[in-house]
């Protein structure tokens, strides 16, 4: 390991034993590098580091402080990663999406307010009869957004809305390019929402299963046929 990698790793143990806890401003640069027996250099570069990640926020003529840690913030930097991801890795994104957003859904169907649900209804109602692609992906990302959001687990929240954004562009390119895509999408939404409402959670992750395997599905067919 490098002498700022130990540095990261000192800092990363404080938080992790509570030493410094989400609001905590760091000792003085020159009383945290003596203690831990690092130069000034190689924690200011620790700092930075931790600091896009969002671990650390560093404040101009203020110091720098451990941020909140919240998971959504904390995914930032997954979210980041992934955004290198090229038209093939797109379906390990969505295989990822299979596995992990169907199980948001099941806990949503026992979790989620019966207010929120209804509200999904109407976030759907909202798109009319005849949506554009575009208008239905931005529905969908909400969609799904808020469902994850009631699984009351946040740090699942936080990573199906981190994976599901980074698919974007295919389920645009599949709604511009597949047959009834749009209403497809559209009546898979209202069983998944059939399902929240009746507290059904087996069929709530059947159904989300089934939907976000239609996306992974035309896409590996799609990238057959590009070859």
């Amino acid at each position: 390991m490098s002498v700022t990698d130990d540095a990261i790793e000192a800092i990363k143990q404080m938080i992790v034993d509570g030493e410094l806890r989400p609001g905590d401003r760091l000792p003085r640069e020159p009383d945290l590098a003596e203690r831990l027996g690092l130069s000034r250099n190689s924690l200011r570069e620790a700092v930075r580091a931790l600091s896009l990640i969002h671990v650390l926020d560093v404040r101009r003529g203020d110091g720098t402080y451990v941020t909140s840690l919240e998971p959504s913030l904390l995914m930032d930097a997954m979210g980041f990663v992934v955004d290198f991801h090229r038209d093939d890795t797109v379906l390990q994104l969505l295989e990822t999406r299979r596995i992990i957003e169907p199980a948001a859904t099941e806990l949503a169907a026992l979790k989620m307010p019966m207010a929120d649900i209804d509200a999904l209804a109407g976030l759907l109602d909202s798109l009319g009869e005849a949506p554009t692609v575009d208008q239905l992906v931005e529905n969908d990302l909400e969609f799904h957004r808020r469902i994850a959001a009631g699984s009351g687990n946040a740090m699942l929240a936080s990573l199906v809305e981190t994976l599901s954004g980074r698919t974007q562009r295919a389920r645009t390119w599949r709604g511009l390019t597949q047959e009834g895509a749009v209403a497809r999408t559209l009546a898979e939404h209202r069983a998944i929402v059939q399902a929240l409402a009746g507290r059904q959670a087996d069929i709530a992750r059947a159904t989300a299963t089934v939907h976000v395997a239609g996306v992974e599905q035309w896409l590996r067919q799609t990238l057959v046929e590009r070859r």
